[in-house]
């Protein structure tokens, strides 16, 4: 039974349902059997208490007859152990922008502590009623008092496939352009962006995961970052997406926190005070997608929150002496504006990301949108814009495959499917890997084990598109192709040619190299006992070594930024050690 349909005609009926937790409280000892003091001639009584917070406590001493203030005995009377949960509906059951529909779990004796924020849980049980603390308040809240709870360890738990669908599933897979379909199926009204559809739908079908010799797992999924200027329709391609996948869940950077994208332990009434485990949106998404709007309008602890969970695919609190790790294993899909609100063509594009270099290198493929002037280009949007208001059913503007079919694809290929590398598709990655390897010189790195292993993902994930069991070399080249146009955009450097990964994070190698040359005279003025020295100094030096007036002192302010340097004084700078 759906959550949504445990009305009021279920009150004391026996039923089931399904749920993901979002909340779980401490276990906590409840009162079962309540012994009562009469405080005037130390009559006693046993009251068997109802599932419910309230504790029934005697109102007239049975001996000497007088309405009295009871005294529970906690020593005489037995106590049994609780723990109450929150469960949502589970996000595939989700169509659009619906909100989850929740209810709230009473788990007691054995059943308690087993579960975690995080889980799909399926329940048996009683639905309860908790009155109101108004007594003259006429509703009351619903609980389940559970029977029975088992953890569901799968995903997509909620789409139903008939034989008829797997049929339909494996016979659509022959299709020879299926790549095609499934990219015109994304977002269609919005014009162009081929290659940034195909990626996102590789990002849907997700790659291979493997449990190496040492334990540790290979992250199977692929994480994507849109950086683009504004009105180029980053919001609606992540909307897209989001509505096709079997499993997802959309939230906006501007009113998301740490906690609620990740995980938490605080208090909270839910327990009375106590201590409670809340799982956040890429916890709930875990074996789903998770899109992210407005990526660079976090905070910034905010954003630092996620490293564990896009590299490791695990959230872990340790909090108030609550030592918890959830699984997160989502894709996630962010979107952003570039760092002075639209690009430059002066400046390289790497320099403009308002995201932390730490975090860029967790996504597999960024993709810079500009905004450019182009009269074919204009012309093709303008057009799809304006053809979506004439009311008309134009046929490019209608999906190339089924919304409910698509969604019931992927469930089926990511439960089903978990390519491998075949000989052929080895070599070629290898092949292309020490390549660019070789190419390679000096400072300029042209790819590194973290690109190869996401070029893996990529093709694995074409693979499973293809419903595949063993990645072959048209998905390698798929892949290749795909990581190629991303590192052409963001990693290429526009002085010497080359790709270079490091152009990412730290910038062109002669933006790199003016930072190590300042970085060593900053080192030489401030040696043999010396803590400071002039930034007049600094500047003539560095002017020396062919670096201008305002490098330096955007060098001397960064630094300062980065808790690098300090400044004891006005005109002077120090290292700190």
């Amino acid at each position: 039974m759906k959550i949504r349909d445990v009305t009021s005609e279920y009150i004391d009926k026996f039923f089931g349902t399904d749920g993901v937790i979002t909340r779980v409280s401490d276990v906590l000892p409840k009162v079962y059997i309540g012994v009562f003091q009469c405080p005037i001639c130390g009559w006693k009584k046993e009251i068997e208490q109802e599932k419910t917070r309230k504790l029934i406590v005697p109102s007239v001493c049975g001996d000497c007859k007088k309405a009295v203030r009871f005294k529970l005995l906690p020593e005489e009377s037995k106590f049994i152990d609780i723990q109450r949960l929150e469960i949502q509906e589970p996000l595939e059951l989700l169509r659009g922008g619906e909100e989850a529909r929740k209810i709230e779990i009473w788990l007691t004796d054995d059943l308690t502590g087993k579960v975690l924020p995080g889980n799909i849980i399926n329940v048996a049980g009683v639905m309860k009623l908790i009155p109101p603390k108004d007594i003259n308040d006429a509703v009351y809240r619903k609980f389940i008092d559970a029977n029975n709870v088992n953890v569901v360890d799968r995903e997509f738990t909620e789409v139903d496939l008939s034989e008829d669908d797997i049929k339909k599933i494996k016979e659509f897979a022959k299709s020879p352009d299926i790549a095609r379909k499934f990219i015109d199926s994304i977002s269609p009204t919005i014009y162009g962006y081929r290659e940034i559809k195909e990626a996102l739908a590789l990002q849907l079908f997700g790659g291979s995961r493997f449990e190496l010799p040492d334990k540790t797992k290979t992250r199977g999924e692929t994480h994507l970052l849109l950086i683009g200027d504004p009105g180029v329709a980053k919001s609606k391609l992540l909307i897209g997406v989001s509505n096709i996948a079997p499993k997802s869940i959309y939230v906006s950077g501007k009113g998301t926190s740490a906690a609620g994208l990740t995980a938490t332990a605080e208090k909270d009434e839910f327990a009375e005070g106590a201590w409670v485990l809340k799982a956040g949106a890429l916890v709930l998404a875990s074996g789903g997608l998770a899109c992210i709007d407005e990526f660079d309008k976090m905070e910034s602890e905010d954003r630092a929150a996620m490293h564990e969970a896009l590299e490791q695919q695990t959230i872990s609190i340790a909090k108030a002496g609550i030592v918890a790790k959830f699984k997160s294993e989502t894709c996630v899909l962010a979107a952003a504006n570039p760092k002075f609100g639209r690009f430059s063509s002066e400046k390289a594009i790497s320099d403009q990301f308002d995201v932390p270099p730490t975090l860029l290198s967790r996504f597999d493929l960024i993709f810079p949108i500009r905004d450019v002037m182009d009269a074919s280009q204009d012309q093709g949007v303008a057009r799809y814009v304006l053809m979506a208001y004439t009311g008309k059913k134009e046929e490019h503007l209608i999906p190339q495959i089924d919304v409910e079919f698509v969604r019931k694809y992927i469930a089926y290929a990511r439960k089903n499917l978990n390519p491998v590398l075949g000989e052929a598709s080895q070599k070629k990655i290898e092949e292309f890997y020490l390549k660019l390897r070789q190419e390679s010189s000096g400072d300029v790195v042209q790819i590194t084990a973290r690109q190869l292993e996401g070029l893996i993902r990529l093709s694995c994930a074409s693979a499973k598109m293809r419903l595949k069991d063993v990645v072959e070399n048209e998905d390698v080249n798929r892949a290749i192709r795909l990581t190629t146009y991303s590192m052409n955009l963001i990693a290429r450097d526009k002085t010497t040619g080359k790709i270079d990964v490091d152009i990412i994070t730290h910038g062109p190698k002669e933006k790199r190299d003016k930072i190590r040359i300042m970085s060593d005279i900053l080192e030489g003025l401030t040696d043999n006992g010396k803590k400071h020295c002039m930034v007049e100094d600094f500047v003539k030096q560095a002017n020396e070594r062919g670096i201008n007036e305002k490098d330096a002192k955007n060098f001397i302010e960064n630094a300062k930024k980065e808790g690098r340097i300090f400044e004891p004084k006005n005109g002077q700078i120090g290292m700190i050690a």
